[in-house]
């Protein structure tokens, strides 16, 4: 071995090989907007990535290095493996040396199946289900018998086995016994349908008796009908017999000719069951959700309660407790009940459930439930309980990766984050960090600060060092890194008020309180508080309430700012009347499409276990029309190059000269009054990142005509620089007349309130109460909350 002499003679071992890759090097990443980014991130320590939306840091962490690290794993399974596998492309970069393992821990929604709940997320049921198979009386039979998503089923028949080189037939029997309510089917809820929403009973068929979306006359769903033969297709409904009515509505599938096809002819309610009410309502596209909230009700299971568990499985108990009272607990609640359980037989389950629940606990989340529907929780809600199954991992020098952990935190809860974090660090781990938050910037070992702006003004790295240097540095995040709103001076007066009594939504106790209107109102408390139950379940939902919430925008790769805002509607039909043609011809998705790419604009290749190839389509050169729609012009621009502009070009193109579309202009300024004049038109939604979405969508909105906008948590995803523009933001609506109100845990939204409702005074059912009313002055005075305490010390009083 070599060795390496000290001053004072004394031998000592040269570091060792394995010992020099302590860097994670990234040289020449492009992706998305990045501009040939070169950064070395020390292992084993927590580095957080800074910079306003949209300046590359989700393109850096995520589709960079987390991206290559996930395919790099994947290529080492089999090509059999594979083939089951999501498929994924190198990421745009030149070198990508020092990896290691990926855990990802982002704030993508958990599947809203209503059969996917927390307990079914984190294991926590299946633990639950062992023990009481093992310790329920009586005993009802294996962990199968408690869970609502296996159904109780039975058969017999004759088999075939082989026996002594010949084939004897025996007859076999078998039983399974699941905990699945047979009524609603372990969802918890039965629907009814409302028949006259789904029909005009006063004409036919053959008029077009059917109101369903995709049912018009002539298509294959209404042929099915028209055509079965089971019933006259000009008579009006209501003249049917029953059992005409019977095989129209419930029949069972059934195979028969229709139109000289062989189809397969049903009902028309089990139809509109499994191919409507299957799906998740938020997945639904708008016209069949209208459809389906016109048409159906859904309402809790009468035989399970809402439980989803059959009666069998609900009577097994240990210690007067059921399997479903133990998921409808409290999670803090069964954390203690589980506690107090001593039984050596299932020791070790009992010590592994405790950890889990534990965990639940620690990370802030003992105020949920496990029955609770995994799609109802936040997005922060939802990071955090994919969080619980890293915590008490043995894994070490893993590269844990987070997208705002702080994401719906109250500044009470974001020490307890910081705390975890810092946990997963010291056991040896790479932590990266995108945050916004100064309280989670002011732990990191190295920060990594993108910018000078977003979109095509970010990609670049501003700084790399320490959190001192990055002050000292006097970028854009670091000028705002100690930014603090003052309270203000005066408040506004309200002009009238919104009287809740009695709201019991979830954990409030019969909460009565009068919301201002006319003024900036900001709802706040710990998470779990009772805020969303109070603002969403109790301001009525129609007209004059705008909605603005933190539900994710859905859209395909086709779908742009655009499309999602209207915008390209305008357009179409000023760029039509300058030319004399169809509006239509301007759409990338209709009659104006290339057709050697049907607008997509790039041509994709599957390569089965490989990741697919995505080249630029060499007829329309990526324009997404076809050459005879560019010949087209409005103000000297073709509509191609209207989607290559950004919003603040558009707006000045729009607002004035041959251009001028007051339509489309009203839609651009909105969006460059939320801080999105950097995007372009035809940017992909898939590529924004979650705070452009929110602020996309408030955009959107705020073309509503209503008097109350109620948003939640605004400021996700904002720079602390983009906070100061988005207060200025509410303000404006207030001065238009507009009355605000927002869930929010900021405190620079706090100090710039007119009024404050805190809720408290913990989450659960320790919350649920209103602890606080006045203003953020008197909240600031009194210190008598959580909130008042990390206000009045945010603001230096």
């Amino acid at each position: 071995m070599s060795m390496t002499t000290r001053t004072d003679d004394a031998p000592v071992p040269a570091p060792h090989a394995a010992d020099s890759h302590e860097l994670i090097r990234v040289h020449g990443a492009r992706e998305n907007n990045l501009r040939n980014v070169t950064v070395e991130i020390p292992k084993r320590r927590l580095t957080v990535f800074t910079g306003v939306s949209g300046s590359g840091k989700s393109s850096l962490v995520f589709d960079t290095i987390a991206a290559e690290s996930r395919r790099l794993i994947n290529e080492t399974y089999s090509a059999f493996v594979q083939g089951f596998m999501p498929t994924l492309a190198r990421p745009d970069v030149d070198v990508l040396d020092g990896l290691t393992t990926a855990i990802i821990v982002d704030q993508q929604r958990m599947g809203a199946d209503p059969r996917s709940t927390v307990g079914t997320a984190t294991d926590a049921n299946a633990m639950l289900r062992i023990l009481f198979s093992r310790l329920g009386t009586p005993h009802i039979g294996s962990p199968k018998a408690f869970s609502f998503n296996v159904a109780s089923m039975s058969g017999a028949g004759a088999v075939t086995v082989e026996r002594g080189g010949k084939q004897v037939k025996e007859r076999r029997a078998f039983t399974v016994t699941g905990g699945m309510c047979p009524r609603c089917e372990g969802r918890g809820t039965v629907t009814d349908i409302d028949l006259t929403q789904l029909y005009d009973a006063d004409k036919s068929l053959d008029e077009g008796a059917l109101t369903i979306p995709g049912y018009k006359p002539g298509s294959w769903n209404h042929r099915l009908y028209s055509e079965s033969g089971l019933y006259a297709p000009d008579k009006p409904i209501r003249t049917f017999t029953q059992a005409q009515l019977d095989d129209f509505l419930y029949r069972e599938p059934t195979r028969m000719k229709i139109a000289g096809i062989n189809m397969t002819y049903e009902g028309l309610v089990p139809r509109i069951q499994k191919s409507m009410l299957a799906k998740d309502r938020e997945a639904m596209q708008p016209h069949i959700r209208e459809f389906v909230d016109r048409a159906v009700t859904f309402t809790t299971c009468p035989d399970c309660a809402g439980t989803r568990l059959s009666e069998a499985a609900r009577s097994s108990k240990i210690k007067g407790i059921s399997i479903a009272d133990a998921c409808a607990m409290q999670i803090s609640d069964l954390a203690e009940w589980v506690r107090e359980l001593d039984e050596p037989s299932v020791a070790p389950l009992l010590a592994s459930l405790r950890d889990t629940l534990d965990s639940f606990v620690e990370i802030g989340l003992g105020y949920l439930s496990l029955d609770r529907p995994a799609g109802t929780l936040s997005g922060g809600e939802a990071q955090r309980t994919k969080m619980i199954r890293h915590l008490g991992s043995s894994l070490t020098d893993v590269t844990y990766v987070f997208d705002e952990p702080t994401a719906g935190l109250h500044p009470h809860d974001i020490r307890r984050m910081n705390d975890l974090l810092l946990r997963l660090r010291d056991k040896g781990n790479t932590v990266l960090v995108v945050e916004h938050k100064p309280e989670v910037i002011a732990i990191a070992d190295h920060v990594v600060d993108l910018g000078p702006g977003a979109g095509t003004a970010g990609g670049t790295v501003c700084f790399e060092g320490t959190v001192a240097g990055l002050r000292a540095a006097r970028t854009l995040t670091g000028r705002h890194l100690d930014d603090r709103a003052a309270l203000k001076d005066r408040v506004r007066e309200p002009s009238g008020a919104l009287e809740i009594r009695g709201a019991t939504t979830h954990n409030l106790k019969g909460v009565d309180v009068d919301i201002p209107l006319g003024v900036l109102t900001v709802v706040t408390g710990v998470a779990g508080s009772g805020k969303s139950s109070l603002v969403h379940g109790s301001v009525p939902a129609g007209a004059g309430v705008v909605f603005v919430d933190q539900s994710p925008i859905r859209g395909s790769r086709r779908s742009n700012p655009a499309t999602y805002t209207g915008l390209l509607e305008p357009v179409r039909k000023a760029f039509a009347k300058a030319n004399g043609v169809k509006p239509a011809l301007f759409s990338a998705n209709s009659e104006g499409a290339c057709p050697a790419c049907n607008g997509a604009g790039v041509v994709y290749t599957d390569l089965a276990i490989m990741a697919g190839v995505a080249t630029t389509c060499e007829e329309c050169e990526g324009r997404r029309f076809d050459a005879s729609v560019l010949e087209y012009r409005l103000g000297g621009r073709d509509i191609s190059e209207v989607l290559a502009m950004t919003v603040e070009q558009a707006e000045e193109f729009f607002g004035s000269g041959e251009g001028r579309t007051p339509a489309a202009h009203r839609v651009l300024r909105n969006l460059a009054d939320v801080g999105l004049g950097y995007l372009t038109l035809g940017q992909p939604l898939t590529t924004l990142s979650g705070g452009e979405r929110q602020r996309l969508k408030l955009a959107t909105h705020m073309t509503d005509k209503g008097g109350i906008y109620v948003l939640d948590e605004p400021t996700t995803g904002l720079h602390l620089a983009d906070v100061e523009q988005l207060l200025g933001l509410l303000d404006r609506l207030v001065d238009a007349g507009k009355s605000v109100i927002v869930i929010e845990h900021h405190q620079a939204v706090m100090a710039h309130a007119d009024w404050i409702i805190d809720l408290g005074p913990g989450a659960g059912h320790d919350g649920g109460r209103i602890v606080f009313e006045g203003t953020p002055a008197q909240l600031v005075a009194a210190r008598s909350t959580i909130t008042g305490e990390h206000l009045a010390e945010y603001v230096g009083r």
